[in-house]
């Protein structure tokens, strides 16, 4: 079970109207062709995100209009289904996929199947539990953009059973200041929980958070206050909405207020924690109060000086397992008791690494030069392992290369792009019995290049006479194409060669 998972009652999303801009980003309505605007958000078709999947319209009553279409993938074949979304490298991106089944496929009971942020694996979704509810389930993640674009994909596993689907795809540009404790070329920021305590009321969202993050409401046992003061999000390096500040969980004066959250039980890992809190009295020169803080009997923050100002205190790489325990112990004399507004805990996802840039360019380049590449050929080429494209090899290690390009009688069309001599990585290039056409480009800086089969295609023009200098060269089939022009005797000499260039050329042999 994911733990980013939460929970969006279909009845409480209120349509706000306000002057606060809306997140810079991308935010799409996957299987729609029309634009919605809720909460002041405007919703985009998903077309020229992605290129695969069919639309469906859910027919279920009174639905909310955002949540009556999804783009599903029935593709068994294919290794994984990927949106590519346009980014600036180096930024910082609040990631949200949103799924509501509504029995689309004739079903009752919603797939399971895994999401891929980049090269990573982010989560597996299952909502079936969500679904029963009449719920719909969300995941987000805070990822930097390695390269011009960020593909979110899903894929398929061992329990997946029908076609794996999404309703939503949000992808908002953050500041630089926010979770800038977290190296995120190592790690992403998987959303476990984010809560605004001593809170019953619908969840916060646009346009209170400029993210629009979604933080749940938490009530609990202890005595609830309420503030009598507003922060000032720009203060926070997170940037907190003023609104999670309403409500608190305080105890008596003398006591440890004690904070079991959240509710699940976390599997064992590191986390990154961030904690809110003010004095929620008048301000005054009094308003202020003194505890210390621990987390599952470890000091967090000793000493925490709380103000009407609000203040935030952080921990990266916490490592966390099971049920959690939070306790805010009060300093000696201090009138009142502890007091928390807030918090928010992510697992860090270590990253998998990534396909060398060029490999990723030449590939994308591949993909276009050809008519009907496969329609997994999009996202990361290579990453993760057991998701690369299909007819794809790769090496492993923390920069993949692309070694093997077997796509052999698949009925490919269109021509081989210049940009395979990107490519230096690769041995074995198959792309016999298809319907390729037009020349075969430049190879000389392939070096690594043992097997070219491009037999029965279409191919025209010239021998491609740089092939004689690729010395670890071992097999070409060249066979029921078009060509013309000579074949070199270094070729035809190399001892061990397996070389075929007839019938259906028109070749001459130098000496």
């Amino acid at each position: 079970m994911s733990l980013s998972v939460f929970f969006l009652c279909l009845a409480f999303i209120p349509l706000a109207l306000c002057a606060v801009p809306p997140p810079t980003g991308f935010l799409l309505n996957c299987g729609s062709t029309d634009e919605i605007v809720t909460e002041n958000l405007k919703f985009v078709p998903d077309e020229g995100f992605i290129s695969v999947g069919n639309s469906s319209t859910l027919k279920t009553p009174n639905l909310l209009p955002i949540l009556s279409t999804l783009r599903y993938f029935p593709d068994e074949s294919a290794k994984k289904y990927c949106y590519v979304i346009p980014v600036v490298k180096g930024g910082k991106y609040l990631v949200k996929t949103t799924y509501y089944y509504g029995g689309f496929d004739g079903g009752n009971q919603p797939p399971v199947f895994d999401q891929i942020i980049d090269g990573s694996k982010w989560s597996t979704v299952n909502t079936t539990g969500d679904y029963a509810n009449g719920l719909t389930s969300y995941y987000e993640i805070v990822v930097a953009a390695m390269g011009k674009t960020i593909s979110i994909c899903l894929a398929r596993n061992e329990m997946t059973v029908s076609s794996p689907f999404i309703t939503v795809l949000e992808l908002e540009n953050m500041d630089a200041s926010v979770y800038n404790s977290t190296d995120l070329t190592k790690h992403a920021l998987n959303v476990v929980a984010r809560h605004s305590f001593g809170s019953n009321d619908d969840i916060v969202s646009f346009p209170d958070d400029r993210y629009n993050r979604f933080w749940q409401p938490f009530m609990d046992s202890n005595p609830v206050v309420e503030s009598h003061s507003n922060i000032t999000p720009s203060d926070f390096w997170n940037m907190p909405p003023v609104k999670v500040f309403n409500s608190a969980i305080t105890t008596s004066r003398g006591k440890t207020l004690q904070l079991l959250w959240p509710n699940a039980s976390l599997p064992s890992s590191n986390y990154y924690i961030a904690l809110y809190f003010q004095d929620n009295r008048t301000p005054s020169p009094y308003s202020w109060r003194v505890f210390s803080v621990s987390i599952n009997g470890q000091k967090f923050f000793d000493n925490l000086n709380v103000t009407t100002d609000g203040v935030m205190v952080y921990g990266a790489h916490w490592r966390l397992s099971g049920l959690i325990e939070i306790n805010m112990t009060p300093g000696d004399g201090i009138p009142v008791g502890p007091v928390i507004s807030a918090g928010e805990i992510f697992q860090m996802l270590p990253l998998g690494g990534r396909t060398l840039t060029r490999d990723v360019l030449g590939m994308e380049d591949l993909a276009r030069g050809f008519n009907n590449p496969p329609s997994d050929w999009s996202g990361d080429p290579c990453l993760p392992k057991n998701h690369s494209w299909t007819g794809v090899i790769c090496t492993t290690g923390k920069l993949a290369r692309v070694v093997t390009l077997n796509l052999t009688k698949i009925g490919l069309a269109g021509s081989l792009s210049p940009s395979v001599a990107n490519l230096t990585a690769l041995t074995h290039l198959w792309l016999g019995g298809n319907k390729l056409s037009g020349p075969i480009p430049d190879m000389s800086e392939m070096h690594e290049l043992q097997s070219l089969r491009l037999e029965d295609n279409d191919f025209e023009g010239s021998f491609p006479e740089s092939l004689g200098q690729l010395m670890n060269l071992q097999e070409i089939y060249l066979q029921n194409n078009n060509l013309n022009g000579t074949v070199p005797g270094t070729l035809r000499k190399r001892l061990g060669i397996n070389l075929k260039v007839s019938p259906g050329n028109h070749f001459s042999m130098l000496a």
